[in-house]
């Protein structure tokens, strides 16, 4: 389970494609609110905007009675132009329009719609959310398994929280700020001790106990002679 909540505007007229997209966005996404014309979603927009609440996708038709797809995109824009958009089209042609206009638009769904096109698709664009939420929120991936929070200094095992000794912890900060650099004891010595009196076993025993709650995927080097690294 992510730790990031992910929300989705649909706006559709059309009730099977509506049904359809409705069902495959609710798979992969946290919450869906749908809307049956690009009048009716641009006012859900803009009251969630009103409550400070975040769409982080907006599917939408081009060709919608009340207000077209189009026009309900260039207001969206006018609110939020960070807003990430996909596209529903019965024509390809479209396509060619839109991007014509400065929209992030993440995919195009031509219709008739094809299920395991939308699922590669839906699945892509909420990586990409995902992703922008981590760098929003200082996190950074180390790898497949391990996140790290540059804020709180926090580390993650698939989002669930790796609970670290202060010293443990102080050790992993300060090899997230040196990342791609090697650092030597005496680095750590000071800044966890204060000083270069601590034994080096003192440290190695910080570092073991460190090392052996990341040893699902163990992320940390050691560079023989002269320090630790995450690369």
């Amino acid at each position: 389970m992510s730790q990031f909540f992910t929300k989705v505007l649909l706006a559709e007229d059309e009730s099977v494609a509506r049904e359809i997209l409705s069902f495959y966005l609710n798979t992969i996404f946290d919450e869906v609110v749908v809307a049956k014309d690009g009048l009716e979603g641009l006012k859900i927009y803009q009251q969630g905007t009103n409550k400070k609440e975040k769409f982080d996708l907006v599917i939408t038709d081009i060709k919608m009675p009340n207000m077209n797809g189009i026009k309900m995109l260039e207001n969206i824009y006018s609110i939020n132009p960070n807003q990430k958009f996909i596209i529903v089209s019965a024509y390809k042609d479209e396509e060619k329009l839109l991007k014509s206009i400065d929209l992030k638009v993440l995919a195009y769904f031509v219709k008739p719609l094809n299920v395991d096109n939308i699922m590669k698709l839906l699945i892509k664009a909420k990586d990409e959310v995902l992703e922008e939420k981590k760098r929003d929120e200082g996190i950074l991936q180390i790898n497949s398994v391990y996140t790290y929070n540059q804020h709180t200094n926090l580390l993650y095992e698939n989002s669930t929280l790796v609970k670290l000794s202060k010293k443990e912890s102080q050790v992993l900060t300060i090899l997230m700020q040196n990342r791609g650099t090697i650092t030597d004891l005496d680095t750590f010595k000071l800044a966890i001790w204060g000083n270069l009196d601590a034994l080096d076993a003192t440290f190695r025993t910080v570092m073991k106990r460190l090392k052996d709650k990341i040893k699902v995927k163990d992320f940390i080097l050691s560079r023989k002679g002269q320090g630790y690294i995450i690369e």
